[in-house]
């Protein structure tokens, strides 16, 4: 028997759900009201200013959960983009996601928004917030497989900068940017270990650091002032020298969302830092794996570039996405929970 949508008002809201390395992305494939602005930041504005119910709705319970994690796509100003794409979580919207970008460079090609797959691999432009990502999705017969990602300049912005952390005390901190901005702390700092210790007490730790970030130091971008605000904290095993071994961290961002994936633009922001330290050559290749779930990215700084004045490095990011599954949500008027809560 084929399912019919229940009694409803307004659109239906139609996903698409995959994840990468454990993180969730939700794919808003239909049914979203026309996005206006006239380029991918200016949208990403409007969606905030006028649709955010929708965000709530998605992401929130009862259709999501609290580290929901969702991707709306949207045209872009660019000719040669093949999709632009605004990414969204439980506290707003970011301006870059390497999960996501992971994700919906498969999407693409299965969804035929690029015209002629090609093999043994087909080249996605995805415009994010930051910028022109380039992604490059496995292909053979028919079927799509792993994904790389070029990113946008990525850098250094701050070594050892001392912060002081309520609870903790001065803490020093490094903070790079690979499409969005992180500090970057060794978990031992705080008697803590990214793959063995509580979540609870390494989210915690984490958000703590990033308050003290953000009423501390001044963030600034090159190209627009709307990329200079502190993304989150990403805690690390602290084996920044190159080694072949894999090297584990993980990301709270957002309002305290743990991130199950090694987190893309953070490892972008990491091969940054590590480069500028001179820890890594271009072309090494380090092997990132997520304190939270075990999966694993690779990441290498692949050519020297700028980004206004900072020293810059275009990184290439690897990993596999996959699809979980495929939705059509509603809302009813009576229902007074509709637009979603959290629990917190």
């Amino acid at each position: 028997m084929e399912i019919q949508l229940p009694p409803h008002e307004g659109d239906e809201l139609s996903v698409v759900d995959m994840h990468t390395g454990g993180e969730p992305l939700r794919i808003i494939h239909s049914g979203y009201p026309e996005v206006k602005g006239d380029s991918v930041l200016s949208k990403r504005r409007y969606v905030r200013e006028h649709l955010d119910h929708l965000r709530r709705v998605l992401m929130f319970e009862p259709r999501g959960h609290y580290d929901m994690y969702g991707a709306l796509i949207v045209d872009s100003e660019l000719a040669e983009a093949d999709l632009g794409v605004l990414f969204m979580h439980n506290e707003g919207y970011s301006t870059m996601c390497g999960h996501a970008v992971i994700a919906l460079g498969r999407f693409a090609v299965d969804y035929k928004l690029v015209k002629e797959p090609q093999s043994p691999e087909t080249q996605v432009n995805i415009h994010c917030p930051c910028g022109l990502v380039k992604a490059f999705v496995e292909y053979s017969e028919g079927k799509t497989g792993g994904v790389r990602f070029l990113s946008v300049p990525a850098f250094a912005f701050s070594t050892d900068a001392t912060v002081s952390v309520e609870k903790f005390g001065d803490v020093t901190v490094d903070i790079s940017y690979g499409g969005a901005f992180y500090a970057f702390v060794d978990a031992k700092r705080f008697g803590l270990d990214v793959t063995t210790s509580r979540t609870r007490d390494l989210v915690d730790a984490a958000t703590a650091v990033t308050n003290a970030v953000k009423s501390q130091v001044k963030l600034h971008h090159p190209t627009s002032d709307d990329l200079a605000f502190l993304y989150g904290t990403i805690l690390t095993d602290g084996k920044d020298d190159y080694s072949s071994d894999p090297t584990a961290n993980m990301c709270v961002f957002a309002e305290a969302q743990v991130d199950r994936s090694p987190t893309g633009s953070g490892v972008t922001a990491r091969v940054a830092l590590q480069y500028h330290k001179g820890l890594i050559q271009l072309n090494q290749t380090r092997t990132f794996q997520s304190g939270a779930t075990g999966s694993q990215f690779t990441g290498r700084a692949v050519k020297e570039t700028k980004c206004g004045d900072f020293k810059a490095v275009v990184v290439e990011v690897s990993g596999r996405a996959f699809y979980t599954g495929v939705s059509r949500f509603v809302q009813e008027p009576e229902d007074k929970l509709t637009h979603g809560f959290l629990l917190k």
